[in-house]
């Protein structure tokens, strides 16, 4: 059932206004009355009017000068005014009334077809701009919801992006992260020229480690290691990740072979410097890396995978002759041109 929506009567007369009220009596109108234009405007900033009925000729404020203020309003500027009139039937006094904010005319006396015609057009008229600022509200509403859930599927999306780049265990970067770095650094170092050094470790005799201490142990001492190798490199673009198992790898923009070799000896040292305890290891009672590094300036006809196998290459080395040191290794293929300094 629709709400009884309001109309507004305004006659200095009050045998107009029972006139008008009588004729308009429906369930599903509430008619209020005024007798000015100042009582008419005062009404209209406590009332949601559908239609105001307004009398032209009146003493002080007549229905165009009241007509005008209610245009300036922002908040009953929107109400539609249908005159009510006997003497201003001339034209220029009904362009004057348009002109003043008027949708209509009704002349006196009154035909009570016309008026109930008229003012039920201007009532569905209302209705259905209530129904549309109704769904406009709801469609606003269902846009905010949408942003809403927007930012927090974008926001799970960046949580589950980050969870699936870190490493479970260490909380590093993991071999997916590691692989896309690796390739985004080495088509940056080729347009800029630059060297890009890759360092390989591995924590020397690993299985012998768990065998004596258990795994909930190695998970701990893998841990330690990363936070030190993680520690050690301070520019935004070096970046240390878990490679797999027990072994780890660093990413070095914009390092040459000269400058890898200082951080590979900042890591030995670094996990050598933790104490993990390591009885079983024939290389030291403590904890210790081996390493290898290459470094080159990346160009046509060389890949990403050439300089791993360099790095890779010499960390097999630096495990041949005895472990807890570093090896460097260059870059096999001709056009990756070895840096070094």
């Amino acid at each position: 059932m629709n709400k009884a929506l309001d109309i507004l009567i305004v006659d200095d007369r009050p045998e107009n206004l029972l006139t008008l009220e009588h004729l308009l009596e429906s369930p599903d109108l509430n008619i209020v009355r005024a007798t000015s234009g100042q009582e008419a405007l005062g009404l209209l900033l406590d009332h949601d009017f559908a239609l105001v009925l307004l009398d032209v000729q009146m003493p002080d404020m007549d229905g165009f000068e009241t007509a005008e203020l209610m245009r300036g309003n922002k908040r009953t500027r929107h109400i539609p005014i249908i005159f009510v009139t006997a003497n201003h039937t001339e034209s220029k006094h009904i362009f004057r009334g348009y002109d003043s904010g008027a949708v209509d005319y009704l002349f006196k006396p009154l035909d009570a077809q016309m008026l109930l015609c008229k003012v039920r057009i201007f009532l569905e008229i209302h209705r259905q701009r209530q129904a549309l600022q109704a769904k406009t509200r709801e469609l606003d509403a269902r846009i905010v919801e949408l942003h809403q859930l927007q930012s927090e599927l974008e926001e799970k999306n960046r949580q589950l992006q980050l969870l699936s780049s870190l490493d479970g265990l260490t909380g590093i970067p993991n071999r997916r992260q590691f692989d896309e770095m690796l390739g985004i650094e080495w088509n940056r170092m080729a347009r800029e020229r630059l060297p890009l050094s890759l360092v390989i470790l591995d924590v020397d005799h690993f299985k012998l480690y768990n065998d004596r201490y258990g795994h909930l142990a190695g998970d701990s001492c893998l841990r330690r290691v990363a936070t030190a190798l993680a520690g050690l490199l301070r520019r935004p673009a070096d970046m240390v990740a878990r490679y797999g198992g027990e072994e780890f790898a660093a990413i070095l923009p914009g390092t040459g072979l000269e400058g890898a070799k200082v951080v590979a000896e900042s890591m030995r040292q670094a996990v050598a410097s933790l104490g993990i305890e390591h009885q079983d290891s024939p290389v030291q009672s403590v904890v210790t890396v081996s390493l290898g590094l290459s470094a080159v300036v990346p160009l046509p006809g060389c890949a990403p995978a050439d300089l791993l196998q360099a790095a890779d290459q010499g960390l097999y080395q630096a495990k041949q002759e005895g472990r807890d040191r570093w090896i460097s290794f260059d870059c096999v293929p001709a056009a990756c041109t070895p840096v070094l300094t």
